[in-house]
C-alpha cells in the first residue's frame, strides 16, 4: 500500500510547524558582512575567522574562500582604476 500526503504551506510555516528556528537575521548579516567584503569595507581576515568558526569545510573550503575573496579584491581594484 502506498499513501501520499501533499501539504501545502510556505517555507516559513514549514520551518514553524517543525519547530526550526528562524535564521533570516543572522543571513541578513551575513550576506550584508559579504556584500562589505566583496566592497572591500571588511579585512578578508575578519571575514575568514567567521566563516573559520561557522562552516566546517576544512581547509580546502578556506582555501576556496580566500581564493574567491581575493580575486573579487583584484577585480574591484581594477574596476576603480
Amino acid at each position: 500500500m502506498k499513501v501520499t500526503i501533499e501539504i501545502d504551506c510556505t517555507p516559513d510555516e514549514a520551518r514553524r510547524a517543525m519547530g526550526l528556528p528562524d535564521l533570516t537575521p543572522l543571513h541578513d548579516q551575513y550576506v550584508a558582512m559579504m556584500q562589505e567584503a566583496m566592497q572591500g569595507k571588511v579585512q578578508p581576515e575578519l571575514l575568514e575567522g567567521m566563516l573559520k568558526s561557522w562552516a566546517p569545510m576544512g581547509d580546502a573550503g578556506m582555501r576556496f574562500w580566500r581564493q574567491m575573496l581575493d580575486s573579487a579584491g583584484t577585480i574591484g581594484a581594477a574596476s576603480k582604476g
